[in-house]
């Protein structure tokens, strides 16, 4: 009986395992081999792969369909992004200041075959994000973290209800770090939780309602 029992349970693994190779697009195993072949190698402001992780899961969990990153570095984070979105129909803008990390970020974002998904910027973020239109339903803020709390003010009329607005790095002690928490918690439209599974903790906040 305890045979046949682990011989019924490795044949569930295998087809359950099977099942999850068919049902795999080309673009999955693009993106699948391309983070492979990159893996320990993302340096420069990019986020491990578990936060990158999550924000995929979030994204296709909710099917949000109109991203917006701020601060794209070299594109690490854009792939996961991209990568939920190219599943749930959507589309991601983001953004970063610097010329060279942006260049990379393109060339990432072609090799992983995601570029139809990305609208990647190149600018002022502090200026930028005010300018965007919107709606959003999700927003990744990974840039400079003294701004954390104004990119939220100008982004929060552009989220739509349901959305969510996620800050990286939020587990480290620094006095802008605090203020973006303090801001967050203040609000009632927003409930907040953080993700400290990486250690670098990740804040999401869903907009239930309009207002402050």
């Amino acid at each position: 009986m305890r045979i046949a029992s682990v011989t019924m349970l490795s044949l569930l693994i295998y087809l359950g395992f099977t099942v999850q190779l068919l049902s795999e697009t080309e673009l999955d195993r693009q993106v699948r081999t391309f983070l492979e072949s990159k893996k320990g190698q993302w340096m420069d402001m990019n986020v491990p792969e578990t936060d990158g992780k999550l924000l995929h899961d979030l994204i296709v969990k909710n099917s949000y369909t109109r991203a917006l990153e701020i601060g794209t570095s070299t594109g690490h984070s854009g792939i996961w992004i991209a990568w939920a979105l190219s599943k749930t129909g959507g589309k991601l803008i983001t953004i970063d200041i610097d010329e060279q990390r942006r260049n990379q970020a393109l060339e990432n974002f072609k090799k992983a075959g995601l570029s139809r998904y990305i609208d990647a910027r190149l600018g002022d973020a502090h200026q930028l994000v005010r300018e965007l239109e919107g709606p959003f339903d999700f927003v990744f803020s990974d840039a400079d973290k003294g701004w954390y709390t104004n990119y939220l003010k100008d982004v929060l009329p552009k989220l739509e209800i349901g959305g969510c607005f996620t800050a990286h790095n939020t587990s480290m002690r620094t006095s802008a770090i605090r203020e973006f928490l303090n801001y967050v918690n203040s609000l009632s439209s927003l409930e907040t939780t953080i993700d400290d599974t990486s250690g670098a903790g990740l804040s999401i906040s869903y907009k239930r309602s309009e207002g402050p």
